[in-house]
């Protein structure tokens, strides 16, 4: 009976930690509080999908929105509309015991009626590369994958870490990111985008605006003379070369002038996830084929 109850000892324990309350601050600086780690989870953006998946936790997601493409397993999950508009009967219908929502792209009016549900809202809002494996380490205590989501956030530091010891130092590169055509909209200081640039020794040419994605003039954008404009294609399927005849007008411009224009992945790019570092790692190698060309030698 003794030898037994040893047996099992260690699995009662088990089983009250995983029971155990979690309180948490969101990135909305709310409590968050949850009966015992999350099983059924609804995702309100595309990032937040991603990370789930970094921390250990994409088994638990039972909806998703519009674009929760990656990893190629988010795809098979039910959708509930898009970040700024959600089916809150679908919603329901998941019986999900967490929601975690973008506090930056969810409207006030879908936050109010999420808050109305009864159902716990974790608001996520990653806006630099720190917050990013923050979110990480934060969406590992909500469902009790601590240990799996710690290991990522600190390979994605890591690899973070490195870029910046060998490339935050070298000679800085303008940079300006055309996010649309029509309008003009480009991220500015405050998109974690920054953060990249600097890693690897760029400079945003936007970074004094504060707002994360601004409209901005053709006009600003050529006085402000970026040596590398980059895009990431999504505006109408434009192909490179009918971009670069777009600007070819602006030649007085650096980055025109010296052919300093680039496709990306703006998925990469763009989303607040541990991919976030791969769009570093390939921003790098762009800005040193740029340092080639303005600093030859």
């Amino acid at each position: 009976m003794v030898k037994w109850f040893n047996l099992i000892l260690p699995f009662f324990f088990c089983g009250m930690l995983q029971a155990s309350p979690i309180s948490l601050i969101d990135d909305g600086k709310r409590q968050v509080e949850l009966s015992g780690p999350a099983q059924r989870i609804v995702s309100l953006a595309p990032h937040i999908t991603e990370v789930l998946f970094a921390a250990g936790a994409g088994d638990r997601i039972v909806g998703t929105v519009n674009y929760s493409d990656y990893p190629e397993a988010a795809k098979a999950i039910p959708q509930v509309g898009g970040y700024n508009q959600v089916n809150f009967e679908r919603i329901l219908s998941l019986n999900p015991d967490l929601i975690i929502g973008w506090y930056e792209g969810n409207s006030a009016e879908t936050v109010e009626k999420l808050q109305l549900l009864n159902i716990p809202v974790y608001m996520s809002d990653p806006k630099t590369m720190d917050s990013i494996s923050h979110n990480i380490r934060q969406f590992g205590k909500l469902t009790a994958t601590e240990a799996f989501a710690n290991q990522s956030a600190e390979a994605y530091d890591q690899r973070r870490a490195a870029l910046r010891q060998k490339h935050s130092h070298k000679k800085p590169i303008r940079v300006f990111y055309q996010v649309w055509e029509d309008p003009l909209y480009t991220l500015a200081g405050g998109h974690f985008i920054s953060d990249l640039y600097t890693l690897c020794g760029g400079v945003n040419v936007f970074a004094d605006l504060s707002e994360a994605s601004p409209i901005v003039s053709v006009e600003a954008i050529v006085t402000r003379n970026p040596q590398v404009m980059l895009t990431g294609g999504h505006h109408g399927k434009r192909s490179i070369k009918d971009w670069k005849q777009k600007w070819s007008t602006w030649g007085s411009m650096d980055a025109v002038k010296n052919n300093m224009l680039f496709f990306v992945d703006q998925d990469m790019y763009t989303r607040s996830t541990p991919r976030t570092v791969d769009a570093a790692e390939n921003l790098c190698e762009i800005l040193d084929k740029a340092r080639q060309v303005y600093y030859p030698g």
